[in-house]
């Protein structure tokens, strides 16, 4: 669907909902009581962690932020997940800031059901994870660029 349809549907939906003055307990919004996350979308690629952070605070506490970038660049690729300390301000973020226009560009903010936070993963797991997958062959060739970030093993043995 496309982004800008599902904003307005978004809209429409709390338009109604307040029109027939429908509790909180009977909102679309009682579906998503057990997560504090919310999915932003349509992020300009100017935008970094602490511009979201003083966009989004407007709605309560932040305790994570996950712009998520490009692996191979390192470059946002236009969308994140923002964590509040209360799931409450969650609602307010979707109802207020979707379809707000940032930079000329209208994000999209809505409720994530089951957000999987991504588990640092220390040096040693790295490292054994690189083993098991073996050698990787462009650094035996002495033509591999990717350095740390390589999914293989550049142990010489």
């Amino acid at each position: 669907m496309n982004p800008l349809t599902q904003v307005k549907r978004i809209q429409h939906i709390n338009s109604k909902e307040a029109d027939l003055g429908i509790s909180d307990d009977a909102s679309w919004h009682a579906k998503y009581k057990d997560s504090a996350y919310v999915y932003v979308g349509g992020i300009p690629f100017d935008l970094t962690e602490g511009d979201l952070l003083a966009v989004f605070a407007q709605c309560g506490e932040i305790v994570d932020v996950n712009l998520v970038r490009d692996k191979g660049t390192g470059k946002p690729r236009g969308f994140a997940f923002v964590a509040y300390e209360d799931q409450r301000s969650t609602i307010l973020a979707v109802d207020n800031l979707n379809g707000a226009q940032i930079l000329g560009r209208t994000i999209r903010v809505d409720h994530v059901a089951k957000y999987k936070k991504k588990e640092e993963e220390d040096e040693e797991t790295r490292q054994r994870m690189r083993e098991e997958r073996g050698v990787c062959r462009a650094f035996q060739r002495g033509e591999c660029t990717r350095g740390d970030g390589c999914k293989f093993s550049h142990n010489e043995q």
